[in-house]
């Protein structure tokens, strides 16, 4: 006797139940359906996930585990290539359909496209849909019917778009008759083996009901207050949301309609950098590694090693960027604000390659989204769309002093510095000798000196922008 067809419902950056389009439809089919999870490293292209997005997926799966079990479901795990995983799990389980949400990141698109073909040729359907994005970038062009390259004009256009429905999160799952068997999450081996996470735990709850805990929480208490904190990393006044939109345990629309176009357009134009960092990827698939501005190309990045790894300790004698740097590694999290100030320190300063900084970023961040990361490197770097002008330069000790003017952040992070007087906070080797003795201070062995001078740096880097643009 044969068993009655399955669906899968295989999921990937949509570890949620709620407003979950594929899920949604996979149960309105009246199958029963299956919730799958592949672990697939290869598929992923160049862009395997880093150690902090391991961790967090590590216990983003076993939320999702759990609720799909209070529910009477389960989700299977397997690890391999997605596509052959799918092929061999539909043949074993006479599944009739498989539904995803979509991925526009380059590689994830080229495979997707290949599985539904064998798919196809399997005698099985596959069912995608818009689940990560507010618009789908395959439908969003400018007037002359090309991509979007600057941010304002792609913002008005969508702003006022019509959206997708909300979907409930399903009361129930139909379960197939006999359920395959699944790896353990502890298989796949995303946690580190050396314990340089123990910051991330005080810090997060991934999962779903984690997600809605923090929106709830910035609506209630910092949504109205967004654009006059957003800019000061000692206090609590950003959402902290990327990991969560990351990761699909939380989805775009779900924020949008919680808040106000009117009363919070400021935090909802994050939400628009976000789609427009989707839709550049989506059109503009080589910009992870190569500059959207092609005259960047020649730049004169002067590659330095040492140089590099100061920055990544954060040890660079600019105490703003070190505060950032050290947050990054022990949370797993940087502050807007100060990522920016790091990122121009190290690719106008130091004239390292923005790529390098990209890959730090990936492989440090919880919320390292391939999109974002990308736009927010090739913003500061100007080789970007709408990006800064490459001779905008942060001054890192103006930086800190406007945007952390009590030194709380940059104390907490930089603790050797916590007794220097606020003057001298943002550059400490300006402090007279007697200050830096009360403050416990010895420049060069308790806190580096200045990696190199602002000004000396501000000149450098304007000097690699005059030799761009003579050879154009």
């Amino acid at each position: 006797m044969s068993q009655s067809p399955s669906v899968i419902v295989w999921f990937r950056r949509d570890l949620r139940l709620s407003d979950n389009p594929a899920l949604a439809k996979a149960r309105e089919s009246g199958a029963a359906v299956v919730p799958l999870y592949i672990h697939d490293e290869a598929g992923e292209g160049d862009w395997p996930d880093g150690g902090a997005s391991r961790w967090w997926l590590h216990r983003s799966l076993t939320a999702l585990q759990s609720s799909l079990r209070e529910m009477g479901s389960r989700l299977i795990l397997a690890e391999g290539a997605s596509q052959k995983v799918l092929l061999e799990l539909c043949q074993r389980l006479s599944v009739s359909e498989v539904y995803w949400n979509r991925r526009y990141e380059p590689a994830v698109v080229q495979r997707d496209t290949a599985i539904k073909k064998a798919l196809a040729a399997a005698g099985v359907q596959a069912r995608s849909f818009n689940g990560s994005l507010l618009q789908s970038p395959l439908k969003i062009v400018n007037k002359s019917g090309l991509p979007f390259k600057v941010f304002t004009p792609f913002w008005k256009h969508i702003r006022n778009l019509d959206t997708r429905a909300l979907r409930n999160k399903p009361q129930s799952l139909h379960p197939p008759a006999k359920w395959p068997t699944s790896l353990a999450v502890d298989s796949l081996q995303l946690l580190p083996k050396l314990d340089w996470d123990a910051g991330f735990h005080a810090e997060w709850k991934p999962g779903e009901e984690g997600a809605k805990a923090v929106l709830a929480s910035f609506k209630r208490t910092r949504a109205t207050r967004y654009p006059e904190t957003r800019d000061q990393p000692a206090i609590d006044g950003v959402s902290k949301l990327s990991p969560h939109l990351h990761f699909g345990e939380i989805s775009p629309l779900q924020i949008w309609r919680s808040l106000s176009l009117e009363e919070h357009e400021p935090y909802l134009r994050q939400l628009g950098w976000r789609e427009f960092s989707h839709h550049l990827l989506y059109h503009f698939p080589d910009t992870p590694s190569e500059p959207l501005r092609p005259e960047f190309r020649s730049f004169p990045w002067k590659r330095d090693e040492p140089l590099l790894r100061a920055w990544q300790k954060g040890r660079t004698g600019f105490p703003i960027v070190d505060a950032g740097m050290r947050q990054l590694w022990a949370t797993g999290w940087m502050h807007n604000r100060v990522r920016m100030i790091a990122a121009s320190l190290l690719v106008k300063h130091l004239l390292q390659p923005w790529q390098e900084g990209a890959a730090w970023f990936w492989d440090t961040l919880v919320d390292a989204d391939l999109a974002n990361n990308t736009m927010g490197w090739q913003w500061v770097a100007g080789c970007g769309a709408d990006a800064a002008p490459y001779f905008r330069i942060f001054n890192p000790i103006t930086q800190g002093q406007r945007f952390d003017p009590t030194g709380a952040y940059t104390r907490k992070w930089v603790p050797e510095l916590r007794d220097l007087p606020d003057e001298y906070l943002f550059e400490p080797w300006e402090a007279p000798p007697l200050v830096l003795q009360e403050a416990g201070v010895t420049l060069g062995r308790s806190y580096p000196e200045p990696i190199v001078s602002h000004k000396r740096g501000r000149e450098a880097a304007l000097e690699a922008y005059r030799k761009l643009k003579d050879e154009e």
